[in-house]
């Protein structure tokens, strides 16, 4: 059986029609993927009053009501587009409980005109400081989260936003160029620069590479 974007092509034909059991198969299949990028997206101000779970359940009934209009040729891949409706559903879970915040400057990244949630330099500085920082240092933590969050900031955000989907959410490649609509090569160079560009802001910061 051939097989398109990864995915079997008798499913992608039945998600096409609309079949709402292709859609549970696939979203089965997918979830932990989702879970691991909505938990990366989440503002830390939304820790312990927002459950990814939730954010999944109410992303799943927003596919399962767009299912009907997925068939367009110009459809991404059906994890791309499960992946989008999860963004967008986060999105509308920071307007419900953080309104005005969600406006901060120094928190907003706005990428190619796309509306996500603002907390790639915030979500990528916790999982760097918790990867990298000991037990024994958890009293110069906080200091050194906030030292790795403004050096990211400083980055461009489509580098901040190729480490986020590379690195951390673990997208291929070719994931990464249909998300930011860009070509592969082009996705891969923005990849490497990116790590290198990370490698050399967080150089400069006293002693991380130590802990």
């Amino acid at each position: 059986m051939s097989e398109t974007a990864g995915e079997p092509e008798d499913l992608l034909d039945r998600l096409k029609r609309g079949d709402e059991d292709a859609l549970a198969r696939l979203f089965s299949q997918h979830r932990d993927r989702l879970w691991r990028m909505v938990s990366f997206r989440m503002d830390r101000r939304l820790l312990g009053r927002v459950d990814p779970d939730d954010v999944l359940q109410e992303a799943y009934l927003a596919a399962a009501q767009r299912l009907r209009h997925y068939g367009a040729d110009s459809s991404p891949s059906p994890f791309v587009w499960l992946r989008m409706i999860a963004m967008q559903t986060l999105t509308d879970v920071y307007r419900h409980h953080l309104g005005a915040q969600m406006r901060d400057a120094d928190r907003e990244v706005a990428l190619q005109g796309r509306d996500n949630p603002p907390t790639t330099s915030a979500s990528l500085a916790a999982l760097l400081v918790g990867r990298f920082t000991s037990p024994s240092q958890a009293a110069a933590r906080a200091e050194t989260l906030d030292q790795v969050e403004r050096a990211i900031a400083a980055m461009e955000p489509l580098d901040q936003e190729v480490l986020a989907l590379r690195h951390f959410e673990e997208l291929t490649n070719s994931e990464v160029a249909e998300v930011l609509g860009i070509q592969q090569k082009a996705a891969s160079i923005r990849y490497v620069r990116a790590i290198r560009r990370l490698k050399a802001v967080l150089s400069e910061l006293p002693g991380f590479f130590e802990g």
